[in-house]
């Protein structure tokens, strides 16, 4: 069975779910891209400031997968924000990537304190589109105030905004903001990867009474629900993991469905508290990176 597919807000398709290389070492990435790819999975999902795009190119040049069947997606780093630049940060993922065109390309983060930055990186995106070198555009991390400034100087609405949603921490408003703008939400650490101090522990999704009763329920495992939860919600949905058996069990969620009453209780379960950086700290003296050339 093919991964189902959710279609954009300018009709290209992508699969509901993909497999991410955040914090996949290079070294690591080939092996784990192949693994995802023999299992079944079309949608791979890197970044610029991964630096492991290369390899990712490589596992889909060396897999009996089709190029076409495989849509790639990468995002452009902070450091290469600007018109100019941004252009030049197309080249250089392509390049490593090995391709001519790449399905979705996306702004990692907003520069809420260099916005002008941002409006010209995505006005950029908007260019690559119109001549065909990518078929999708969209963001990453952006909150609702950042999606208002960019549509209001911008004409396209992002396709996709990727953002940290998992059971602890549902980002609810963010989700509202992309369906009110026919945005598809994108979930990085799906599976609550990024662990919390709830309660004065150290505790993880994984561990979760309230999932691991709904998992027991459907012979499942927690991660399994979790990406349930977010395909039946809607969500675009990217795990990650270097581990084969792992990267089998995250593809196959096809074949049950959560109850009304236990998504309910699983989105009982956000704590308000995010994992990642958040996104009004961000600028480019604190998380500046030099995206090396190909």
């Amino acid at each position: 069975m093919g991964t189902p597919l959710i279609t954009l807000n300018n009709g290209v398709t992508i699969p509901a779910l993909g497999f991410g290389v955040f914090q996949t070492p290079p070294e690591q990435t080939v092996a784990a891209v192949t693994t995802a790819l023999d299992i079944g999975y079309r949608h791979i999902d890197t970044a610029a400031a991964y630096l492991n795009e290369r390899e990712v190119g490589q596992a889909v040049a060396r897999s009996s997968v089709d190029r076409s069947d495989v849509f790639l997606e990468t995002k452009v780093w902070i450091t290469d924000y600007g018109y100019d630049a941004t252009l030049h940060s197309f080249d250089k993922s392509a390049a490593k990537l090995g391709v001519e065109q790449i399905d979705l390309l996306i702004l990692h983060q907003a520069l809420p304190g260099e916005f002008d930055l941002t409006l010209a990186a995505y006005r950029a995106l908007e260019t690559l589109l119109t001549d065909g070198k990518v078929r999708a555009i969209g963001v990453s991390n952006f909150m609702p105030d950042h999606l208002d400034r960019l549509m209001d100087a911008t004409s396209i609405v992002p396709a996709v905004n990727q953002i940290e949603v998992h059971p602890y921490f549902r980002q609810s408003a963010v989700l509202e903001a992309d369906a009110e703008n026919g945005t598809v939400s994108q979930a990085w650490s799906p599976i609550g990867g990024i662990t919390f101090y709830r309660n004065g522990s150290h505790g993880s999704t994984l561990d979760d009474p309230v999932i691991g009763g709904i998992a027991r329920a459907h012979d499942k495992t927690p991660a399994q629900v979790m990406l349930r939860w977010h395909l039946q919600q809607g969500r675009q949905v990217i795990p990650k993991s270097v581990t084969p058996s792992r990267i089998a069990e995250n593809f196959h969620v096809f074949d049950f469905d959560l109850t009304a009453d236990e998504l309910a209780a699983i989105d009982d379960l956000d704590t308000g508290v995010r994992g990642g950086p958040e996104p009004e700290a961000i600028t480019r003296e604190n998380f500046g990176l030099d995206i090396p050339e190909p």
